[in-house]
C-alpha cells in the first residue's frame, strides 16, 4: 500500500472515527505510526473515510499527489443552445466558390488593395500585419468558427505567454481557430510576409515565377519554394460550374513531345504532328474574354463534344478550325469553320486568334519559366495561366487580393504528389 503523508495543524486534535465517537491523536503519533509499514490502523476500507473527513474538519491536508484541476469540456449536446449562422454563403469571385466560411459581403477591396509590391513589402513588414490584412479580406472584421460556423465580433482571443498571436477561442463550440485554419497557410513553419510575397509575384507575373527563383528571392530551400507554389498553383483551379454562351472559339493544342536538343539515344521516331506517343493535348475555349483549359486523354470528337455540350449553351455560335473531330457540333451549335489550311484566319468577324493567343502564353511559360511540365501536373499549370488571362485587366492588388481569398483549401504533400483522379 502506498504511504500517504499529511500536515497536522495541532499538536492534539480530535480524530473522528466511523462511529462519530472521539479520541485524543498527537502529531508524534501520525509521524511513528502511520509510516510504517504495519498499517493496523488504517484499514483499506476505512482509508478513504478517514481521508476525507480528516481534510473536512480541517485537520490535515493533502501536501503531495494532489489531484491536478479539471479542464471544462465541451458542452453536451441538448445542454446549450448554438448560434446558427452558417452555411454562409460566399460571394461568387471569378470561377472560385469554396466551402469554407468566409464573410458573406466579401469584397477584394475589403483591406487594402496594394499597387505594387514593393507597396505590399513596405506595409505588411511583420507576420501580425499579415494576419491583420489576411483577417480583414476574408472576415471583414467578424471571425468566422470554421467548425461550428458561428460568426461574431466578440469571439474569446486567446493569449500565449502573455501576447496575443491571432488566435480565438469560439463562444458557442468551445474549440480554438485563426485565420489560416483550413487555408494553404495553415501549420506552415514559413512566415506569412514569405508567404505574402510569393503570392504577389506568383500572381503578378505574366508567366509566372521558377521555384529556383523563389528560393533565392525568400532564401528557403528549393524545395519549400516548389511545395509553396504548388499549394498557389492548387488555389488558382476552377472551383465552380459555369457556361458560355454567344461566340466561343474553340482549339487544341499539344504540350511536349520535342526530339530537339535531346541525345540520339532519348529521341522517339514518329512523334510529328498529333502524335500522342510524348506529348500530350489540351482542349481549350475562350468567350468574352474568359478562358477555360483542360487536359484531355484525346481529341476525338467524343471526348470534345462531351466537354463543349457541358460547357456550352445550346443554340451559341461555336467557332473552330477545321479538325474533322468538330463536324459533329454543327447539330446542337451554329458552327463556324475557319480553313486555317487555306491560309484563311478570318472570315467576318470569326476567328481563333484568342485562343491561340492563349496557347503561346501558355507554352511560352513552360518552356521559358519552368522548362518542363509532367502530364501529371498540366491540368495545374493550365489553371494558373489561366487564372492570369482571366484577371489580365485587374490590378495587381486586386489580383493579389483575390488570390488569398481563393487560398482556402489546405492541401498535403500526399495529395499533392498523388495521381489526379
Amino acid at each position: 500500500m502506498a504511504k500517504r503523508r499529511y500536515i497536522i495543524h495541532y499538536d492534539s486534535t480530535t480524530c473522528l472515527k466511523e462511529n462519530h465517537s472521539s479520541k485524543k491523536y498527537s502529531s508524534n503519533y501520525f509521524e511513528e505510526n502511520y509510516f510504517e509499514d504495519n498499517t493496523n490502523y488504517f484499514q483499506e476500507a476505512c482509508e478513504d473515510q478517514l481521508d476525507s473527513l480528516l481534510i473536512r474538519y480541517g485537520l490535515a491536508q493533502r501536501a503531495m499527489n494532489r489531484e491536478p484541476i479539471k479542464h471544462l469540456g465541451l458542452p453536451k449536446k441538448g445542454k446549450t443552445k448554438v448560434r446558427k449562422t452558417l452555411p454562409v454563403t460566399p460571394k461568387l469571385i471569378i470561377f472560385n466558390k469554396s466551402i469554407m466560411a468566409k464573410h458573406p459581403d466579401i469584397e477584394l477591396n475589403n483591406a487594402r488593395v496594394f499597387t505594387s509590391i514593393l507597396d505590399m513589402i513596405f506595409s505588411l513588414k511583420t507576420d501580425e500585419d499579415c494576419r491583420n490584412h489576411l483577417e480583414k479580406i476574408r472576415w471583414n472584421g467578424e471571425p468566422i468558427c470554421p467548425k461550428c460556423g458561428s460568426q461574431r465580433p466578440d469571439h474569446y482571443r486567446i493569449n500565449t505567454r502573455g501576447q496575443y498571436r491571432g488566435r480565438y477561442k469560439c463562444k458557442d463550440c468551445y474549440l480554438p481557430f485563426s485565420v489560416t485554419i483550413g487555408t494553404i497557410f495553415e501549420q506552415s513553419p514559413i512566415p506569412l510576409n514569405k508567404w505574402f510575397y510569393a503570392i504577389f509575384m506568383f500572381s503578378s507575373h505574366k508567366k509566372g515565377i521558377s521555384s529556383k527563383q523563389l528560393a533565392r528571392d525568400i532564401q528557403i530551400t528549393q524545395k519549400s519554394a516548389w511545395f509553396m507554389l504548388s499549394k498557389i498553383r492548387n488555389s488558382f483551379a476552377v472551383k465552380t460550374d459555369f457556361q458560355f454562351e454567344g461566340i466561343v472559339q474553340m482549339d487544341e493544342t499539344y504540350v511536349g513531345g520535342k526530339n530537339l536538343n535531346k541525345i540520339k539515344g532519348k529521341r522517339i521516331s514518329k512523334t510529328q504532328g498529333r502524335s500522342l506517343k510524348t506529348k500530350t493535348p489540351v482542349f481549350g475555349m475562350v468567350n468574352e474574354g474568359i478562358v477555360y483549359a483542360e487536359v484531355v486523354k484525346n481529341t476525338k470528337g467524343k471526348t470534345l463534344g462531351t466537354i463543349v455540350r457541358d460547357k456550352v449553351t445550346p443554340g451559341s455560335t461555336v467557332v473552330t478550325d477545321g479538325w474533322p473531330a468538330y463536324r459533329q457540333l454543327s447539330d446542337d451549335y451554329q458552327h463556324m469553320v475557319i480553313p486555317h489550311n487555306r491560309d484563311i484566319f478570318k472570315l467576318g468577324s470569326y476567328h481563333t486568334n484568342s485562343i491561340e493567343g492563349f496557347w503561346s502564353l501558355l507554352k511560352r511559360g513552360i518552356f521559358g519559366i519552368y522548362h518542363s511540365v509532367s502530364p501529371k501536373h498540366l491540368h495545374k499549370y493550365c489553371d494558373e495561366f489561366a487564372f492570369r488571362y482571366n484577371t489580365r485587366h485587374m490590378g495587381e492588388g486586386e489580383r493579389f487580393n483575390m488570390a488569398l481569398i481563393n487560398s482556402d483549401e489546405r492541401i498535403m504533400y500526399k495529395e499533392l504528389i498523388a495521381e489526379k483522379q
